[in-house]
């Protein structure tokens, strides 16, 4: 067993005077006549310890090797810092170099773009600034298991094969066994028969249409895990594979899902600025100024709330001329959701009840017959980041808007069947779970909050 203390407990829980052995990663090194310095970090804080080394007991051969990158391995005292940044620093004794680097080390101790650091995610989670994203990210996903445990919901786990597009969209990659180069045909058409399910099979897009019939049956469930999404738009909010929460609530109505929606949003900020102050100060000085005001947009203020119908009067009567207009039965568009976040109200907003003509099958229809009972939160900087509704639990309009939108009805019976055998009422969301760390974070591309980001055209 390797003896070590780590670099959080020499910095937070060590008495001072202890002797100790830390191993880690030199984040930089510099060198003067008397004296040398190594901040090493090791991962179990955001924090770097400084190692100091006496120069006659470490001449220049003796920190050779001690360069950006190295793994090392420092033993010592730990003793009060007689410099600025830090209270305390390790008195080094002996050194061993772990792990050494060659010259073509490509992370030096200066700033790197967004655009270098992408085409090394081997070695991204190095760096201050990535070191910091990924443990919010760990934050964040406790968070949410924190939030849901405590409201007594049941985690659940759904397939990632499955043989439906629940969003419609036909952004699906299709899973098969079957050789490309001969694929076996009957009938004129691809022989499915001979493919590994003996059907048509696809990555998952979404979790809810699996966990509504476990909600009907446990409660209250959530789901958290990976989807895919064969979407070819390279912008910097989109991902090919990406992660989601859906949770789905028996007994909950629209109004019960945008309350718990905003409970959710509330709480996953909080948890982060507790339990990442250090990462949160980090990243807003040196990634997006003023990162802590975006904490307080959410938790200083009750989220905003309109209809779709009030969307549409507020951009042509407040961004005439100044952003594309947007006619009734037309989706909002990224500009339309920045406007109404970031411009008009400075806050989260709620837009709810959209026109049917444009919304999956599986949404409530409302009463008017041109709505549904469902709503997107549009965050500022960031655009949508929760898609959610009530669920649809008449059978007969269910299965008449599915046969309206095209869909194959025989894939879809399991589905109908939780309405023809104790239906109720029911509702859920979808939060997107790298858009909301990009807002936590003040990181601007999907691509710097997944740690190996899967994009259109791009495996980096």
């Amino acid at each position: 067993m390797i003896a070590r203390t780590t670099v959080r407990d020499a910095l937070e829980s060590v008495q001072l005077g202890s002797e100790v052995t830390v191993y880690g990663w030199v984040r930089n090194n510099r060198t003067s006549s008397s004296v040398a310095f190594a901040s090493i970090n090791d991962g179990s804080c955001f924090a770097s310890l400084q190692a100091v080394f006496d120069r006659v007991s470490f001449p220049d051969a003796s920190l050779a090797g001690m360069t950006a990158g190295a793994c090392i391995r420092v033993a010592g005292r730990i003793v009060a810092s007689r410099g600025a940044g830090q209270e305390r620093e390790l008195q080094a004794s002996s050194a061993e170099v772990i792990g050494p680097v060659d010259g073509g080390y490509p992370l030096q101790p200066k700033r790197h773009s967004m655009e270098f650091l992408r085409s090394l995610p081997q070695l991204r989670a190095r760096t201050g600034t990535f070191n910091a994203v990924f443990r919010m990210r760990h934050r964040l996903a406790m968070s949410v298991h924190e939030f849901f445990d405590a409201r007594g919901f049941i985690y659940v786990h759904p397939p990632l094969l499955t043989s439906s597009d629940c969003e419609g969209a036909g952004e699906t990659f299709q899973v098969t066994t079957l050789p490309l180069g001969s694929v076996p045909v009957k009938d004129g058409g691809v022989d499915y028969e001979a493919d590994f399910f003996r059907r048509k099979a696809y990555l998952s897009v979404s979790a809810q249409l699996e966990a509504e019939p476990l909600a009907l049956g446990l409660g209250s469930v959530y789901t958290f895990g990976p989807i895919f999404r064969a979407d070819p738009s390279d912008t910097r909010v989109h991902a090919a594979e990406f992660w989601m929460i859906e949770p789905e609530m028996a007994f909950c109505d629209l109004d019960d899902d945008i309350a718990l929606a905003e409970a959710f949003v509330k709480s996953l900020a909080s948890g982060v600025r507790e339990g990442c102050p250090d990462e949160v100060a980090f990243l807003g000085e040196f990634v997006e100024p003023g990162l802590a005001d975006r904490y307080s947009t959410i938790l200083d203020k009750p989220f905003a709330r309109i209809p779709y119908d009030e969307a549409v009067a507020i951009v042509a009567r407040e961004g005439a001329g100044r952003i594309s207009s947007l006619a009734w039965g037309s989706a909002l568009v990224a500009e339309h959701e920045r406007f109404l976040a970031d411009e008009v109200f400075g806050r989260p907003v709620f837009v709810t009840d959209y026109p049917a003509s444009f919304k999956p099958f599986y949404m409530r229809l409302s009463d008017d017959g041109r709505t549904v009972a469902c709503t997107d939160l549009l965050m500022p900087g960031v655009g949508e980041l929760i898609g959610g509704s009530q669920r649809e639990e008449r059978l007969e309009v269910l299965m008449r808007r599915a046969s309206a939108q095209g869909l194959d009805m025989e894939t879809y019976q399991w589905y109908f069947d939780i309405r023809r055998w104790g239906t109720a009422p029911h509702s859920g969301f979808g939060l997107g779970f790298e858009r909301m760390l990009m807002y936590l974070t003040g990181m601007k591309n999907i691509r710097d909050v997944l740690p190996y980001p899967r994009t259109f055209g791009s495996m980096a």
